[in-house]
C-alpha cells in the first residue's frame, strides 16, 4: 500500500504581508499530478490544513477543491487538525464526507477509531492497514476527557498512543494490522523553524520520540522543516517555506509503501517552490553591484545592510535590483565594538545648536548627517539666529 504523508500545509498564510494563496494553488496542483502518476492510494495530512481557525471563503474553497481533485485521482484521505485549525469546524460533516473517501480525524474520541485499508481484493487475508489520527491535543482542553490527572503534553499524548496500541492488539486477534499514527506534536530530536507556534506556553511541550515505537510508521506534523526522527517516525514538513528561516529548506513530502508483512519503504518527494527564497548579507553597494546576488534578483528577499552608517533610503534602493525585498535590518560594522553613551550624555556634550540637531538625527535614525542635511541645518539656525537678533 502506498501512502503519501504531507502536512502543515497553512492554506490561508501570507509570507511577509505576501499572500500565498496562488503559491498553495500550485501546490496543490503539483500534489495531485503526483497522485495520479504515482498510483498512491493515500493521502496523509497531519494537521496545520488551515493557518487559522476561521478561514476565508477562498481559502475554504481551495481545500474543497483540493480534496476533490485527490478523491477523482483515486486516493484516500486522512486528516487530523493542528493547533492551527479549529477542530470542530475542520471535523464538520466528517461522517458524510467518509462515504466520499475523505476520513477526519479531530476528535479525542475518535483516537483509535483507525481507519482501516485492506490489502488487496482479499481484504484481512492479506491484513490491513489501520490509520489512526491524533490531533493537537492541547492539555489543559482535554485532560480530564482523557481521564489524565496531569495536564501535560506528554501525559496527554501517553494515553492516546495507549488507547491506540490497545485497539491495535484487539484487532491483530482477527488477522495482520499495520497501524500508522498521524499526530500533530512535537517530538524531542525534531529541528524548529521560526514559522511554528510553541505548542506549549512556558514550555516546549515535547513528547519523547520512543512514545512512536511498535507502530509501523509515524507521520508527524507541526515542525515545517522536513525530517527523519528515526526510519519509520518522520516530519513531512510544510509544502511551502513560511519563513525566511526556511531558505534551505527543501520542501516535500514522505512516500511510504508498505508491504503485506510491514515492512515499509521511504523515498523524499520534492515539490517545486514557485519563488525561492534569499538571505543577503551586506553593504549596500557590495548587494547593488556584486553579480553574485543576481540569483536573488527574482527571489523574496531579507536583507542586512552592514554600512557604518545607515544608507538614506535604503529600502527604495534595494527594491531597484531585488524587487521582491520583505525584510530590511541593520547591523553595522563594528557596532559591537562601539562604546555606548545614552542620548541625554552626547547631548550634554554637545557644543552648540548645530551638534545638537545633528545629534538628535543620528539618534532616530542610527545615521549621522551628511554635508548637504548639515548645510541646511547649519542654514536654518542661522536664519533663526539673525530673525532673533532683529527682534
Amino acid at each position: 500500500m502506498r501512502l503519501l504523508h504531507t502536512s502543515d500545509w497553512h492554506l490561508g498564510r501570507s509570507f511577509h504581508g505576501v499572500g500565498m494563496l496562488e503559491a498553495q494553488r500550485n501546490f496543490v496542483d503539483q500534489l495531485v499530478a503526483f497522485v495520479e502518476a504515482n498510483s498512491v492510494d493515500v493521502v496523509l495530512i497531519a494537521g496545520d490544513v488551515y493557518d487559522r481557525a476561521l478561514p476565508g471563503l477562498d481559502v475554504v474553497k481551495l481545500l474543497d477543491d483540493a480534496l476533490v481533485r485527490l478523491t477523482q485521482a483515486g486516493a484516500g484521505v486522512v486528516l487530523t487538525s493542528g493547533n492551527h485549525d479549529s477542530a470542530i469546524r475542520l471535523g464538520f460533516a466528517s461522517r458524510l464526507l467518509e462515504r466520499g473517501g475523505v476520513h477526519l480525524r479531530t476528535r479525542v474520541e475518535d483516537l483509535d477509531v483507525p481507519v482501516v485499508f485492506p490489502f488487496g481484493a482479499e481484504g484481512e487475508k492479506q491484513g490491513n492497514v489501520a490509520i489512526y489520527g491524533v490531533p493537537y491535543l492541547e492539555p489543559r482542553l482535554v485532560a480530564e476527557r482523557l481521564g489524565v490527572d496531569n495536564a501535560s503534553h506528554f501525559d496527554v499524548t501517553q494515553e492516546a498512543v495507549e488507547r491506540i496500541r490497545r485497539d491495535v492488539e484487539h484487532r491483530r486477534e482477527a488477522g495482520p494490522v499495520h497501524p500508522v499514527v498521524l499526530a500533530h506534536t512535537f517530538a524531542s530530536g525534531g529541528i524548529t523553524s521560526e514559522s511554528e507556534r510553541d505548542l506549549s506556553i512556558g514550555g516546549l511541550g515535547a513528547v519523547p520520540l520512543d512514545l512512536f515505537d511498535g507502530f509501523t510508521y509515524t507521520a508527524l506534523g507541526h515542525l515545517h522543516g522536513r525530517q527523519q526522527l528515526a526510519a519509520n517516525v518522520r516530519y513531512s514538513g510544510s509544502p511551502l517555506a513560511y519563513s525566511f528561516s526556511e531558505a534551505k529548506h527543501l520542501k516535500g513530502a514522505w512516500l511510504v509503501d508498505i508491504s503485506t508483512a510491514g515492512e515499509i519503504d521511504v523515498r523524499e518527494v520534492v515539490w517545486e517552490a514557485p519563488k525561492n527564497l534569499a538571505v543577503l548579507r551586506g553593504t549596500l553597494d557590495d548587494l547593488l553591484g556584486s553579480d553574485q546576488y543576481a540569483w536573488a534578483e527574482e527571489a523574496y528577499c531579507q536583507v542586512t545592510l552592514t554600512d557604518a552608517q545607515r544608507p538614506n533610503q535604503a529600502m527604495e534602493q534595494l527594491r531597484v535590483r531585488f524587487p521582491d525585498t520583505l525584510v530590511l535590518a541593520f547591523d553595522p560594522e563594528g557596532a559591537g565594538t562601539r562604546t555606548t553613551t545614552s542620548y541625554s550624555d552626547r547631548l550634554a556634550e554637545a557644543r552648540d545648536d548645530l551638534e545638537v540637531c545633528c545629534g538628535f538625527l543620528e539618534h532616530v535614525r542610527d545615521r549621522s548627517a551628511g554635508d548637504a542635511e548639515e548645510a541646511a541645518l547649519r542654514e536654518a539656525l542661522e536664519a533663526v539666529r539673525l530673525e532673533e537678533a532683529e527682534l
